[in-house]
């Protein structure tokens, strides 16, 4: 079916236009811009639910993570004022909320400009308005100048995890199954893309990035075709051009191996290259030495980090804090989601959560 759409004003409406919806070919949008029943998940809450059963994260949205494990631990209760640090989709904040039963006061950071916008009216939209709720356009490294005017804080969540929103829309770059530019910013409007950085860096700065931050096994062979495809004039400035540069860096590998391999790899990759375009370890280093000095004494604290470099930063800053004193108590033990969410939500498989308590 070719996309198609028309502007011809339906009898009755008085003159509304009528937009008819992008047409697909075949039986199911395949599309990220197609999908308008995930899209609008208001509209067709059945379609979402069967998405959610099948263990796939609808387009567009984000399903929260260990929510239960983390409201368990942070003990919430009305009248006190906490703080989400990376609001993203807004799914924690909104059982944050409801759980301070419209006493006390969630303030909630995103350095997205554009899902903060979609999250804050989602939110309101469900009554959470400025009495309640403030949303603020700022990066969690800056939580000294959140909690210089608002803070200190009972409870707080930080979720390092990037939301489905960012990885499912090809328009942000961050997926190598989906042709996009190769941008990978959290916020679009700071910084250099992605494929600026691969320009910029040497075959040995490329191979330090992908081991380092993402223990890519292959980063020596795939720094190397980057940069003799750069070298030859050649551009890399789509994710799916990377990829196919990942895949002949592997070309070497067994057939059988390679197709799982190169799998693997572009998934590090890309991973590598996020963290690196965002600062993530510096960012998260700077929250995590900021934290304590925004916490009211027994303030509650919530991570979840999603691969092993983000772990260790917490893991050792949380120690420190407690040998200190500091922090009275922390988790001895990561917390995992349950097997039961980890098959309706296949990306919370790598979720780890460490909790602290201010001394």
């Amino acid at each position: 079916m070719e996309a198609e759409e028309s502007n011809r004003l339906p009898e009755g409406q008085g003159g509304q236009p009528h937009r008819r919806r992008v047409r697909y070919k075949g039986s199911h949008p395949r599309k990220y811009s197609e999908k308008y029943k995930e899209l609008n998940p208001e509209k067709y809450q059945d379609t979402i639910e069967k998405v959610i059963r099948k263990g796939s994260t609808p387009a567009g949205m984000h399903l929260s993570v260990c929510v239960q494990e983390i409201l368990d631990f942070l003990q919430i209760k009305p009248g006190q004022k906490g703080l989400d640090a990376t609001l993203g989709y807004g799914g924690h904040s909104q059982k944050m909320l409801q759980c301070l039963g419209g006493k006390g006061h969630l303030y909630a950071l995103d350095i997205d400009p554009i899902e903060i916008v979609k999250t804050k009216q989602r939110l309101n939209d469900l009554g959470y308005g400025d009495d309640i709720l403030t949303v603020i356009h700022e990066n969690f490294a800056n939580i000294d100048k959140v909690a210089k005017e608002h803070g200190p804080f009972d409870f707080l969540l930080a979720d390092l995890g990037v939301s489905s929103m960012q990885i499912d829309n090809p328009e942000r770059g961050f997926s190598y199954k989906n042709e996009g530019p190769l941008d990978l910013r959290l916020n679009p409007q700071a910084g250099i893309p992605a494929s600026q950085r691969l320009r910029e860096s040497s075959k040995e700065e490329l191979e330090w990035m992908f081991r380092d931050n993402s223990d890519e096994p292959y980063a020596r062979e795939i720094a190397r075709a980057i940069a003799a495809k750069l070298k030859k004039g050649q551009v890399i400035e789509t994710t799916t051009q990377l990829a196919g540069v990942i895949g002949e860096a592997l070309s070497f590998l067994p057939a059988k191996e390679q197709k799982e391999a190169v799998k693997k790899s572009c998934a590090r990759v890309f991973q590598a290259l996020r963290i690196d375009v965002n600062s993530e370890f510096e960012v998260l280093d700077a929250f995590l030495q900021k934290l304590p000095s925004v916490m009211a004494p027994g303030g509650r604290i919530a991570i979840l980090t999603f691969h092993s470099g983000e772990d260790r930063l917490v893991k050792k800053a949380f120690k420190e804090f407690q040998k200190n004193g500091v922090f009275s108590d922390i988790a001895d033990e990561v917390i995992r989601p349950s097997a039961k969410e980890c098959a309706e939500n296949s990306r919370a498989r790598s979720t780890k959560m460490r909790w602290a308590v201010k001394a």
